[in-house]
């Protein structure tokens, strides 16, 4: 169950409450951005500070790097605050149960 560790997803001996944040892990793990510039050229053009969060730049610095939300680049499909709190919430109703 090795991928399920690594994927967050599988029988962990870590609290409920381990819920991990795909712009947190990048910056932690990919803080140059060379992953995402490697798999993603949309983003070939940003920053290393920029790369892990495009949707939250100014226009300016999008047009500078030739990228244009929802068209060559998509729009965040989840708010990561937002589903936290929803996984936070239901793994909170599952423990009452017992």
């Amino acid at each position: 169950m090795g991928w399920q560790w690594s994927a967050a997803c599988g029988a962990d001996a870590a609290p409920f409450f381990r819920i991990f944040n795909p712009v947190l892990q990048s910056k932690k793990f990919d803080p140059k951005g060379e992953y995402i510039k490697k798999y993603v050229p949309e983003l070939k053009n940003l920053t290393a500070k920029e790369i892990h969060t495009p949707w939250l730049l100014n226009e300016d610095i999008l047009k500078k790097a030739n990228i244009v939300l929802g068209k060559n680049y998509p729009y965040p499909i989840i708010d990561l605050k937002k589903a936290r709190e929803k996984a936070l919430l239901a793994f909170r109703k599952i423990r009452k149960k017992k």
